[in-house]
Order: structure tokens, then C-alpha cells, then sequence
């Protein structure tokens, strides 16, 4: 009796065993299967869907413009080395579009040209959005060929993978920076190019090559250049969280909030000799929702052959004085200030004149209180301490 019940028992384990095997290999093959399909997605071009490239999507601009193109129904894939974006953003744009054929995360160094060229050959995109790129002008004075490298060469071997494998449509993120110190305000786009620091230098060279190739090409291209950015998503999802041993080249928005939790001592602010109202600084600054939103606006109004140039900025400056009083008032923190010299590279005043993107693709900047942007992103800052929680 003993003898059959162990027989009986070991039959039973036997066949669990076997059971168990066999539901983990049919698990396995459906979640290859899908992992095949939702590579499928990414590879083949779909109607009535528009596949879009974005370079740089795990920073803190490029990961908004992800969200706003998942909402607006756009297949997207990111690439991103992550030395400055964060994976963080990418888990919870993964969570908000879990579905297969959605979105995808590929860890890359555009400098790398097989890589890159991997990428193209084994996605169909339909267009590109590029914000990859190092961008503190601090930063660039002091370490000039990494701007180059990054920036203009990077985008070099970006459009070279475009035209090799047949991609026709580039929405370029670019800077105000290019224009330098103009003798007179606001900026146009007809205001002459004539950067003072690597990193402006480094976009218009970017900017150059772009250009220069679409004489050659049918390709459609739309160059954005843009103002001083703040804000974050209005429905806490995204923020902005730099790396900290970038907090002395980052930007004052965040600067300010460090110093509102406490983690810096105080704000430095460089430069009060300036001519303008109060000595510091004036900028033309512009929220992030509506800066994506002119990307979006851009990407449609793409047209084959045609090159368009255009400010995103409000049409008017704030000085940083102001910008630090905003800042105590979105906080609620009388945040303190030390004033030291000026920052190598840094330009007087810098406001835009946004007329021609109205005139053309009908955009027009709605998030234009410094103070309520600010606040906006504060919330979001407040939620996360630590940053995103990967």
C-alpha cells in the first residue's frame, strides 16, 4: 500500500511538473508572439498612422512632446542615451500607453552611427523630432568640443540616416542662442545669427547642415528655435528633474525649487551690471505644453521641399529678478539670493517676436503667466523629491 501510494504521488508530481512546463512554454510563445507583433508595428508603415522618431525623448522637453504625441494617437519611438534625460519619464509614458504598437524605448548613442543606422533600418518612421543635445551655455564655454561633438555632429549623422533610409520629414529643436546679442529687440527670424557661445554656435552649424542638405532633397523641415523653457505637464504626470551635478548649469526654474526644498543654500544670481530696467538679465520665457504644442503644429504643417524657421517664445521678457519674485510667490518660500559676476557667454536681453508662427501655422503662446507656470511645475516638484523614482 505504501509502495502504490508513493507511485500514485510521484504520477501526480510527474504530471504538475509537466503541466506547469507546459503552461510557461505557452506564456513564453504568447509573449513572444507579442513582442514580434508589437515589433511589426514599429517596422512596417501603417495607414492612417505616423510614426515619429524621437531623439532626446527621455529629457525633460523631449519626454512632453512624447506625451502630447501618445495623446494625439502618434506611434512613437524613442531614442535616448540617457546622460541627460531620465528613465523615469519613459516608465510613466509606459504606464500611460501600455498598448502594443504604442511606444517603444530604444537606449542608443546618436554618435554612434551603426547604431543609428540599426535604428532606421529596422523602424519605418515617418518623421523625426530631434531634441537630443547637451544645452547649458555655461557649460559649452567650459567644455566646447563636447558641444560640437553632441550637437553638430550628432545631427549630422542624424540626417545622414534619414536620407539613407528614405525618411522625409524633421522638426529640429533649436535655440534662441543662435541669434546671439541682437543689436535691437524683439528677435525675428530675419534677425542676423551671430552666436557668442559654443552652444549657439554648435545649433546654427546644426542648423547650417539641415539646411544645406534640404537644397538637395525633398525633405520637409521645420526649425524651431526657442526661448528660455519652464513649466511641466498642468496634469502632474511629467517634470523636470536634472541630474544633480548639473544644478550650477541648469536652468533657474530649477535653481529656484531647489532652493525653495532646501537642498541648495540659496539662488546665485550672476550678473546684475546689465543695461536693462534692474541689471539682471531679461528672457523670453516660455512654457513647456505650449512649446510642444508648436512642435505638433509644426510636424503638420511640414510640407515636402520646404524649409520653415520659427521663434517660439511669448513676445515678451521677464527680467530674473522678476523671474526669483515669481518664484517666491509660486513656492511660498522666501528663497535666498547671493549676487555674483556674470556668466561667461550670457547675453543681455533676449525676447522674441512670435508673429511669423502665428501667421503661418496659427500658434500662439496661452501659457503666458511666469508665476502660474511655475507653480504648475512646483506641484509636480513637490510630488517628487527625489526626482522620478527610477
Amino acid at each position: 500500500m505504501d509502495f502504490m501510494e508513493t507511485k500514485r504521488r510521484s504520477n501526480l508530481t510527474r504530471k504538475i511538473i509537466l503541466a506547469a512546463g507546459i503552461v510557461a512554454l505557452l506564456i513564453f510563445m504568447l509573449k513572444r508572439s507579442s513582442n514580434n507583433s508589437t515589433s511589426i508595428k514599429f517596422s512596417q508603415h501603417e495607414p492612417g498612422v505616423t510614426h515619429v522618431l524621437v531623439t532626446g525623448g527621455a529629457g525633460y522637453i523631449g519626454s512632453h512632446a512624447v506625451l502630447r504625441l501618445l495623446k494625439d494617437s502618434y506611434r512613437v519611438t524613442i531614442v535616448d542615451n540617457l546622460s541627460r534625460g531620465n528613465m523615469g519619464a519613459v516608465k510613466v509614458l509606459q504606464g500611460l500607453y501600455p498598448e502594443p504598437g504604442r511606444l517603444q524605448f530604444i537606449y542608443a548613442d546618436l554618435g554612434d552611427a551603426a547604431a543609428v543606422n540599426k535604428i532606421f533600418s529596422d523602424n519605418a518612421f515617418d518623421a523625426v523630432m530631434h531634441f537630443a543635445a547637451v544645452a547649458y551655455v555655461g557649460e559649452s564655454t567650459a567644455e566646447p568640443l563636447r558641444y560640437y561633438h553632441n550637437i553638430t555632429s550628432n545631427t549630422l549623422l542624424l540626417v545622414k540616416a534619414m536620407a539613407a533610409h528614405g525618411v522625409k520629414t524633421l522638426i529640429y529643436s533649436s535655440t534662441c542662442a543662435t541669434y546671439g546679442e541682437p543689436d535691437k529687440m524683439p528677435i525675428t527670424e530675419e534677425t542676423p545669427q551671430v552666436p557668442i557661445n559654443p552652444y549657439g554656435k554648435a545649433k546654427k552649424m546644426a542648423e547650417d547642415i539641415i539646411k544645406d542638405f534640404s537644397k538637395t532633397s525633398d525633405m520637409a523641415v521645420m526649425i524651431l528655435r526657442y526661448f528660455n523653457v519652464i513649466g511641466s505637464d498642468p496634469e502632474g504626470r511629467l517634470g523636470e528633474a536634472p541630474r544633480p551635478e548639473l544644478r550650477e548649469q541648469g536652468r533657474i526654474s530649477g535653481a529656484c525649487f531647489d532652493a525653495a526644498r532646501g537642498i541648495i543654500p540659496g539662488l546665485k544670481i550672476r550678473g546684475t551690471d546689465y543695461s536693462t530696467r534692474d541689471g539682471t538679465c531679461i528672457r523670453d520665457y516660455i512654457d513647456v505644453t505650449d512649446l510642444i504644442d508648436a512642435h505638433v503644429k509644426a510636424l503638420a504643417h511640414a510640407k515636402p521641399g520646404k524649409v520653415g524657421i520659427y521663434n517660439v517664445g511669448t513676445g515678451k521678457g521677464s527680467s530674473v529678478k522678476e523671474f526669483v519674485e515669481a518664484c517666491k510667490k509660486a513656492t511660498g518660500v522666501n528663497v535666498k539670493v547671493d549676487y555674483l559676476d556674470r556668466r561667461p557667454g550670457d547675453y543681455a536681453e533676449v525676447y522674441s517676436d512670435p508673429s511669423k508662427i502665428w501667421n503661418e501655422l496659427k500658434w500662439k503662446a496661452k501659457y503666458t503667466n511666469v508665476e502660474e507656470s511655475l507653480s504648475v511645475a512646483w506641484r509636480w516638484q513637490k510630488a517628487h523629491r527625489s526626482g522620478y523614482d527610477y
